[in-house]
């Protein structure tokens, strides 16, 4: 993530952390944009919640572009980013913060109780992983929560489709509007 996208959902999470309200991230990888939501979180008294199975999305498997060998775990030979993030989140002094669920997202939101302040997807870059991320967890979002979306790419030749269909379906719902684009992070607002 660029700084410049970083700095932008930071911003946002400080917003949304001042409605007193978890802030939920789909697709932690290795943590960065974790300690973003949860730095806010911490100084507004509120707590980051981050869910991936840790397995990696499509895109990081062996023979993709962004493959890394060095998150393979050896032991079952399938990637594991789980001990990365947490070396992450403690260097940045920020475990206390921060809910790691380890889990494919669907299956977290379906069991999911509580309203949100914000919603990051960064997950899946496919059609059913991003829409199944939108289905799942927009709904969980309070009035003026913001669901932030990364990796929207309006030109096919800039990236990927999926996450910007899901933020033409955000906006084509009539409950979310946009409130500022940087680069390829979109922050919308559910109506209050």
């Amino acid at each position: 993530m660029p700084v410049d996208e970083g700095l932008a959902l930071y911003s946002a999470a400080e917003e949304a952390a001042a409605l007193g309200l978890p802030l939920l991230e789909v697709g932690t990888y290795c943590g960065r944009s974790t300690i973003l939501l949860a730095a806010a979180a911490r100084e507004a008294g509120t707590v980051a919640v981050t869910v991936d199975h840790h397995r990696g999305s499509e895109e990081q498997q062996p023979g993709w572009e962004y493959h890394d060998a060095s998150l393979v775990d050896g032991a079952v030979g399938r990637m594991d980013t789980l001990p990365t993030f947490r070396r992450t989140l403690h260097a940045a002094g920020l475990e206390d913060h921060v809910i790691a669920v380890v889990g494919r997202s669907p299956r977290v939101a379906a069991v999911w109780g509580k309203p949100l302040g914000l919603v990051f997807v960064d997950g899946g870059h496919t059609d059913e992983h991003a829409a199944a991320d939108y289905e799942g967890w927009a709904p969980h979002l309070a009035p003026g929560g913001l669901l932030v979306i990364h990796d929207v790419f309006p030109d096919p030749a800039d990236g990927g489709q999926a996450p910007y269909r899901m933020y033409r379906t955000a906006l084509a719902s009539g409950v979310f509007t946009e409130r500022s684009v940087t680069r390829s992070l979109r922050v919308l607002q559910r109506a209050a």
